[in-house]
């Protein structure tokens, strides 16, 4: 991987890298072996966090609009009317 003095990143093999994954990277290759498989759950979870947002909101909305009803009131003066003398008997 070679250094790219223009932008500050790092090209090879077809990927850009910035600074910012170089330094993340340098970190893992800190990281004892026994320990790798936690931080790479740990990454899966926040990468799964930002991918799944969107398609959760989704069906979220979906399931909204499966529960959602049209109303059968045309009338709504009368309706509250009515519902005024259920409650109050005036």
């Amino acid at each position: 991987m070679k250094a790219d003095s223009r932008d500050g990143q790092a090209s090879g093999k077809g990927c850009i890298m910035t600074a910012l994954r170089q330094s993340a990277i340098r970190e893992l290759e800190k990281i004892p072996e026994d320990k790798i498989g936690f931080i790479l759950q740990i990454m899966q979870g926040v990468n799964g966090l930002y991918n799944d947002n969107q398609s959760e909101r989704k069906e979220a909305f979906a399931r909204l609009e499966k529960l959602r009803r049209k109303g059968s009131i045309t009338d709504y003066d009368a309706e509250l009317a009515s519902y005024r003398e259920e409650k109050y008997g005036k």
